[in-house]
């Protein structure tokens, strides 16, 4: 037969209750700090994002243009920032505002010209991203060629004149 040892139940002495809590503490000091760290990321990972809308602090209406023209393979990007709050960016900034204004700032919403486009297909992806009355802008689309682009969207992406 083995000698066994029996300990009586003890209630939680003062000591192990400080320790208890001092544990509970810490953990929830390293959980915060976590917490923080964890948020500071989040915060450093949205820098970048706004960092590449160019310009983000301007006020009032801006688009930031791009015309790439090909596929989407090519170099071919021209890009320019449209302000209309006095109108200026690229050679026909009053008329692209003011085309804009009627509009509301939805580039969809300008009204077609009727002109007649040679059936060529010569791709050309045009992209707006800003801000227009206090709503976010982001307008992408790609047309058939250069003719038909500009027929649907005014003076908006005529950068290269």
């Amino acid at each position: 037969m083995t000698n066994t040892t029996f300990k009586p139940y003890a209630p939680k002495t003062r000591i192990s209750q400080t320790r208890t809590l001092k544990t509970r503490i810490v953990r929830t000091a390293a959980l915060q700090g976590t917490l923080l760290a964890a948020l500071v990321l989040l915060a450093a990972g949205q820098a970048p994002a706004q960092a590449a809308a160019p310009h983000h602090g301007i006020r009032g209406d801006w688009l930031y243009l791009t015309v790439t023209r090909g596929d989407s393979r090519s170099s071919d990007t021209r890009g320019t920032l449209l302000l209309c709050d006095p109108p200026q960016g690229h050679a026909h900034a009053a008329e692209a505002c003011a085309e804009l204004g009627a509009a509301g700032g939805d580039i969809d919403a300008i009204p077609a010209k009727d002109v007649m486009c040679p059936m060529i297909y010569a791709p050309v992806t045009v992209h707006a991203h800003g801000e227009w009355k206090g709503r976010p802008v982001d307008y992408r689309r790609t047309f058939s060629n250069g003719c038909a682009m500009a027929a649907h969207t005014g003076e908006v992406f005529a950068l290269d004149t």
